[in-house]
């Protein structure tokens, strides 16, 4: 296990970590660790005393990332050994209900979803099977939970998308000359980069995208639309495609922010978003509920530690000046 993914494993556990920007909704108090009667918590940390089979439900075809097989790792499960993966991969959003039932009849003891679509399914599906979902959007505004700090029901997991009317306001920032901004629409828009841009003056061009292929599409109606540059925010199955969305924005010639890290470093302008990524924490919640704790007890967690990225060499490209004080505070810059 990589001392990254340790340290974040740990950290997601314990319930500590340094402090860092408040998200809209304010941060769910950490959980006990979770031991049986008479046993620490450290004591539980062995071989699981069955094979747990997990369903996998999302769109896209991203397996399971490598930090949560590594903080499985450091509590002694090993895949295909302790934990077996049942996946479900869906090629749209239609497929998901189905995808879901077909994991219920399956009986598994535990459903991962990835997304609101992928939640929401699996949520109609089961009231008694564990769900832990990663979403880039409020899961209490989306009904998928009561609250944060008590979810109740079978659902709990981590919430990326309380803080996406940040890229445009660190955008605006690096970019203060920018007066139109395009982004890409899966869904309903969203509602609290729209209320941003209202107050940082900038007018919001929403371009609905289906699937990857709409990526060439959207990019020639924001030219069209003389956006001045793009905001990529969170959505599910964007991840996958960050590198083409960051290449086809530098093609297009136009400056544009990301939620991840991984975006900047493909050659996209800049990225803002948590420093540490879901799976860690995920597969902690994971072990916890395998191990008798109830989804209901356990607080839906955040980001709290989030970091901006800014590529210089694609400003450079792109003919742009950072302002000196964004460059200041970038976590990370480039050359």
């Amino acid at each position: 296990m990589d001392r990254r993914a340790f340290i974040a494993a740990v950290v997601a556990f314990y319930g500590c970590g340094p402090k860092e920007e408040s998200t809209k909704a304010a941060r769910a108090p950490p959980a006990a660790p979770v031991a049986p009667p008479g046993q620490s918590a450290q004591q539980v940390e062995h071989r699981a005393t069955r094979t747990f089979r997990i369903g996998l439900l999302k769109r896209g075809t991203e397996p399971i990332q490598k930090p949560f097989w590594d903080t499985m790792r450091g509590f002694n499960w090993v895949e295909n050994q302790d934990l077996k993966i049942e996946a479900r991969y869906a090629g749209s959003e239609d497929q998901l209900a189905t995808f879901a039932a077909e994991l219920v009849e399956l009986k598994m003891d535990l459903i991962l979803t990835q997304g609101t679509a992928a939640t929401r399914a699996a949520k109609q599906a089961t009231e008694t099977i564990p769900i832990v979902f990663s979403v880039g959007s409020d899961p209490v505004q989306e009904g998928l939970v009561t609250s944060l700090p008590h979810p109740g029901g079978n659902l709990t997991g981590f919430a990326y998308g309380l803080y996406e009317e940040k890229l445009l306001e660190k955008l605006k920032a690096a970019l203060p000359a920018i007066s139109r901004v395009a982004y890409p629409i899966y869904g309903e828009p969203d509602s609290a980069i729209q209320r941003a841009a209202k107050t940082l003056g900038v007018k919001l061009n929403g371009i609905s995208v289906k699937g990857p292929e709409d990526f060439g599409h959207f990019f020639a109606e924001a030219r069209r639309a003389k956006a001045d540059a793009v905001v990529i925010q969170d959505v599910a199955w964007f991840g996958a495609h960050l590198e083409r969305i960051a290449a086809e924005a530098t093609m297009s010639h136009l400056p544009a922010i990301g939620y991840r890290r991984a975006f900047a470093e493909a050659g996209g302008l800049m990225s803002y978003g948590p420093a540490i990524q879901s799976a860690p924490r995920l597969a902690v919640q994971v072990y916890k509920i395998l191990n008798g704790a109830k989804p209901a007890d356990l607080p839906v967690e955040q980001p709290t530690i989030f970091e901006l990225v800014i590529n210089l060499k694609t400003a450079k490209t792109l003919g742009v000046t950072i302002e000196p004080i964004v460059l200041q505070s970038a976590h990370e810059v480039i050359q």
